[in-house]
């Protein structure tokens, strides 16, 4: 198997890393169209870091700050449209997830006038996106570093990602300063998600060489963050720190490696029962750490050396995952499935002895 890595982006990280470094804003151009959503970006600092860094390197900017969580193509489409209106040369997208990844779509929407909310999905336009710069407020997607866009179509309520080399940020600002508003709820699942996104794609075929090197440092690095808040339930600056660093050197695990079936299971529990998606894909744990336990015993063994026995891992993702409202039941989970009858994702094909359509619903029946 070949070590393909491919990660264009500019990461810039560490302390201060906005202002020492607003110059290279300014290679995007003269106008910018912050993305923002609800109070985030304000609490962490971040918004007023990047404020201050572009009025010091003399660009302009407006704020657009509707972006929700899962955020709605539709809303991703109207930023497109106030980005075009402010003439903006460049989208700084600034929040968790949600909004790093509205960023992406956005860029899209905002050179491509043409396009409807759901013509995104077709992947197909004239002009390429603007370019974006990135600053993430949360320890979980990876997002600064990924070439994906999570975007949730308003008409179906549901979640469909987009991904290509147009997809990636040209800067990231990763300082987890920024992380430290978060409240222990919300850190907790976007550690679950970082902690998903690490192991799912430390046991794909993809992951060998230095993409394996990423997924064995961050690993233990996020487990043992798990373990102190499952424990303490309190959240120190450097476990913070070690959690949103952890999240990137995950993130550039699944720019490659991709994610297997505990993602897609996952969004079905975000999108019926409101589960956050951190604590949606780490519901499905148990049932993939033991399908690779079965399928994947020299990784599961590799596993077992960075973290715990299986059960102790299990039973700190269980004591950190509020499930609280989720009942699914069999007619519930062959209807939840259906959306897979056509066509198999990827993350199904990449899990340890892949994952059929039948074996989903039964999963999801379990709860």
């Amino acid at each position: 198997m070949n070590d393909v890595i491919y990660m264009p982006v500019k990461c810039i990280c560490g302390e201060d890393a906005v202002l020492n470094n607003a110059s290279f804003m300014a290679k995007l151009g003269k106008r910018c169209l912050i993305l923002t959503g609800g109070s985030g970006a304000q609490k962490s600092g971040a918004l007023n870091d990047a404020e201050t860094a572009l009025k010091n390197e003399g660009i302009e900017y407006s704020v657009f700050d509707k972006i929700g969580e899962n955020p709605l193509i539709s809303s991703c489409h109207k930023a497109g449209e106030a980005a075009r209106e402010a003439g903006a040369d460049f989208i700084l997208g600034i929040g968790g997830g949600s909004v790093l990844d509205a960023a992406k779509a956005v860029a899209i929407y905002a050179s491509n006038s043409e396009l409807s909310p759901t013509d995104i999905y077709k992947r197909e336009y004239k002009n390429p996106p603007l370019p974006v710069a990135l600053i993430g407020t949360t320890a979980g997607t990876g997002s600064e570093v990924t070439a994906v866009a999570v975007l949730t179509n308003d008409e179906t309520g549901v979640k469909k990602s987009i991904k290509g080399d147009d997809c990636y940020a040209k800067i990231a600002f990763c300082d987890p300063k920024y992380t430290r508003s978060l409240p222990y709820a919300s850190t907790v699942s976007t550690a679950l998600d970082a902690f998903a996104h690490a192991v799912e794609g430390f046991f794909t075929t993809k992951c060998n060489g230095t993409l394996k090197l990423w997924a064995e440092k961050c690993i233990p690095m996020i487990y043992s963050c798990l373990k102190t808040l499952a424990k303490t339930k309190e959240v120190p600056d450097e476990l913070r720190d070690n959690l949103y660093y952890g999240s990137i050197y995950a993130g550039l695990v699944i720019n490659t490696c991709g994610t297997a079936f505990p993602h897609p299971l996952g969004y079905v529990l975000t999108e019926n029962y409101g589960v956050p998606h951190g604590m949606a894909c780490a519901a499905f744990f148990a049932p993939y750490i033991d399908r690779c336990a079965e399928f994947a015993s020299g990784k599961t063994a590799e596993f077992v050396a960075m973290t715990d026995e299986i059960q102790a891992v299990k039973e700190v993702v269980a004591s950190l995952t509020d499930l609280k409202g989720v009942s699914i039941g069999e007619e519930n989970a062959k209807k939840y499935a259906l959306r897979w009858q056509s066509a198999i994702p990827g993350n199904f094909a990449a899990s340890p002895g892949g994952l059929t359509q039948e074996e989903a619903a039964e999963i999801l029946a379990k709860f």
